[in-house]
């Protein structure tokens, strides 16, 4: 069997839908504001991936007409909720000048460096100790397949809790995974994976 790539502009063509263009960087303004205002959340927009599949229809014009008298204000409350948050954004953009750029670099190189793998570390001697084992960090080799250390002899990720909620990673890391979350006096660890 012959494998075909569909694009995404074939499939909308196929489903008979418009394409939007948008200015350049626009989208990627957009989904920021979207990710912080939480404008097209179910309560909101519905659970899309449920109401697809109980609209029969299969024409994008069929689908907006039915959507719309199911959730008639949705559009309207998403899109300012959304606006709100772009008019922060704007604001914010205006106050950014060197010396916030130099700082944020500084501050994502070394001080969240050094923090994100002095926890990773503290999480692992941590781990270790309650297994009565050793740890050590992984190599830029295992790096490259998602281990960011060793306890005993189990590979483990080590992720914030955050990274079980996102949506769209494209990585897929199939080894232990041991969550950790910032609390007020340091952090709250799950190693349920690795300790039963």
């Amino acid at each position: 069997m012959t494998k075909i790539k569909i694009s995404f502009e074939q499939i909308k063509k196929y489903l008979s839908s418009s394409i939007e263009e948008f200015p350049k960087y626009s989208t990627q303004i957009l989904n920021l504001a979207n990710q912080n205002s939480q404008a097209t959340r179910p309560k909101i927009v519905g659970q899309l991936s449920e109401l697809i599949k109980e609209f029969k229809g299969n024409k994008m014009e069929k689908w907006e007409e039915w959507y719309l008298k199911k959730y008639p204000s949705a559009i309207e409350m998403a899109t300012n909720k959304l606006k709100d948050m772009v008019i922060n954004l704007k604001d914010s953009i205006s106050k950014i000048d060197d010396e916030i750029i130099k700082k944020w670099v500084k501050d994502l190189v070394v001080v969240k460096t050094f923090i994100g793998l002095k926890f990773q570390e503290a999480i692992l001697k941590k781990g270790a100790e309650l297994m009565n084992n050793n740890y050590r960090l992984a190599t830029p080799t295992e790096e490259s397949k998602g281990i960011d250390g060793f306890i005993g002899d189990i590979p483990v990720s080590i992720k914030p809790e955050t990274y079980k909620i996102k949506k769209g990673l494209n990585e897929s890391i199939k080894i232990k995974m041991v969550y950790y979350e910032k609390i007020k006096n340091g952090i709250e660890v799950d190693y349920s994976e690795i300790i039963s």
